[in-house]
């Protein structure tokens, strides 16, 4: 008994000095998470599968939190692979140490472990976690993170009854390893087989609710291809939150949600008792594929009838005027009391203007994705640890253009300089004919404006420079683009890569490294003292 109080004590230490070393605030409350990762039999779609599997979980098990709460997950990797997760939305304030993409943390080696030590800090919302390496997010390994408003702070909406999280996505019925195979051969993947909400095929989940009461649903799109739309049967949707921000609450029949994204609606079970079919379909797509789940009012005696309810299918001038109405709920407190109305990004100039624009080339004969002609090749050692160690040869700074070249293709680890604490204009532009969803990884950003066609100086005229939303993955629409302001007042490594799995995979990412000359911990986090080290970063 003395042995094992004495080595928690010791444990209890270690993490104690490895949070001071992260300068984590000790005022706020910790929460430890033990995860083991392994492989298992799953059936999603009726056909055994290899999955990935978390406390023998699939989806994984969800991290529920609060604003500024600290987050200890010590992850151990039971697989015969390297394995790193990442955190989708969650902004790593002064921390880009603990995003776990390969461009920032060493893998985890099988049968080891690792602690990852970060703070929710300012963020309130729904977002997800991931794994980040080689295809493993077609096997699952993915979870919900839902961050809650500490209770000082008020929500601008009663609380509701109950709340659930939905996570969808697009599936395949082959293993992981087989479609990375495909990739690596330089093809396309084929069409998705189905539609999995919370891990499960069509009517394998079932959601209750009382008669009268409202209730909030978390959606995030956690798929590897396609955009989905949600709709629940007879009723309607009030929109709460998107990834972090408060949204004036319209109403929605359905709505599209692209790969990467988070929504967060309401919804009253003001119809007759029975139940409902809760619905998602594929957006964009040659062929639609649907899949349901229920709705169930406790009271009920009739199960669903008739089909499920239609919605769209390949309509974009739909779907770009519903991104158009979202907008922020301007008198709502954010993680903090002040209303979300008094940063007044519209306001600020921007330093600095970005054009990155995707495309499909073949390089050697195989299919690669590129931004700027250029498609991102990983280097041999993460380029967070080849920069702080100061390991020449690993990356170049500039080794992206600012601007689409036209120039042809060719493999790069491609590293963008930028300046701590510039207010960027960042326009993404779609030539090809396919949606595409872009993540920035560590900071959020304004969605000022999105068209058809192709974006110039007077775009600029239209911009919503009062009232739209922040967050961080957003898409942008077949033959048009996207223009966002981003504040850059996160110093690190971060990953900017498309949400479409095969996409960023083969080349479709790059990195920004934001950078401050102070090299001060006010403005970055030391090295973990846990950190790992791989690569050319070996014996630093």
């Amino acid at each position: 008994m003395g042995k094992m109080s004495s080595w928690g004590c010791l444990m209890v230490m270690v993490i104690a000095l490895s949070l001071q070393e992260n300068s984590v605030d000790a005022e706020d409350p910790y929460r430890f998470f033990t995860w083991n990762v392994t492989y298992g039999d799953i059936y999603p779609l009726g056909v055994k599968q290899q999955g990935i599997l978390i406390n023998g979980q699939f989806p994984g098990p969800s991290i529920e939190c609060v604003t500024n709460d600290n987050l200890i997950v010590n992850v151990f990797n039971s697989l015969d692979e390297p394995f790193l997760l990442s955190w989708n939305g969650v902004e790593q304030r002064r921390n880009s140490w603990q995003d776990g993409v390969w461009g920032t943390n060493c893998p985890i080696p099988p049968g080891s472990n690792f602690t990852y030590v970060m703070q929710v800090k300012d963020q309130i919302g729904s977002f997800f976690y991931f794994p980040s390496l080689a295809f493993h997010k077609a096997a699952g390994g993915f979870g919900s993170i839902n961050i809650a408003s500490r209770s000082v702070i008020p929500v601008p909406f009663p609380p509701p009854a109950g709340e659930y999280t939905i996570l969808a996505g697009d599936w395949f019925k082959q293993n992981h390893t087989a479609l990375k195979g495909t990739l690596d051969d330089g093809h396309e993947l084929p069409f998705p087989d189905g539609i999995l909400i919370n891990g499960r095929g069509s009517n394998g989940y079932t959601f209750t609710v009382d008669q009268g009461k409202t209730y909030r649903f978390r959606i995030t799109n956690v798929g590897l291809t396609t955009s989905l739309n949600f709709r629940i049967q007879g009723h309607k949707m009030v929109l709460a939150e998107i990834e972090g921000t408060h949204t004036e609450q319209n109403t929605y029949d359905s709505l599209d949600i692209h790969l990467g994204q988070s929504y967060s609606v309401l919804v009253t079970a003001d119809q007759p008792a029975k139940d409902y079919y809760i619905v998602f379909s594929t957006r964009f797509t040659s062929q639609v594929i649907t899949s349901t789940s229920i709705l169930h009012y406790g009271n009920s005696a009739e199960s669903v009838s008739g089909p499920p309810p239609g919605g769209p299918t390949t309509e974009i001038d739909w779907s770009l005027n519903q991104a158009r109405s979202l907008r922020r709920n301007l008198t709502a407190s954010g993680p903090r009391p002040n209303p979300q109305g008094s940063y007044h990004y519209g306001l600020i100039n921007t330093t600095r203007t970005i054009r990155l624009a995707n495309s499909a080339p073949i390089i050697n004969g195989k299919q690669r994705y590129a931004v700027n002609s250029v498609s991102f090749n990983p280097a041999d050692t993460p380029l967070k640890l080849a920069d702080y160690f100061q390991i020449q040869g690993v990356f170049t700074l500039g080794s992206i253009p600012d601007t689409p070249t036209g120039s042809g293709a060719y493999l790069q680890t491609s590293v963008m300089a930028a300046d701590f604490r510039a207010f960027v204009e960042l326009v993404f532009e779609n030539p090809e004919d396919t949606v595409q969803s872009w993540h920035i990884d560590g900071h959020h950003f304004f969605v000022v404006g999105m068209d058809g066609g192709q974006w110039t100086p007077a775009s600029r005229l239209a911009y919503n420079l009062r009232d739209t939303i922040s967050r961080s993955t957003v898409q942008v629409y077949p033959k048009s683009w996207t223009a966002l302001y981003i504040p850059l007042d996160n110093v690190g490594m971060w990953n900017i890569r498309s949400q479409n799995w095969a996409r960023q995979y083969l080349g479709q990412q790059l990195y920004l490294r934001v950078y401050s000359p102070a090299n001060s911990w006010r403005d970055e986090a030391p090295i973990p003292g846990n950190a790992l080290l791989c690569g050319r970063a070996l014996g630093h």
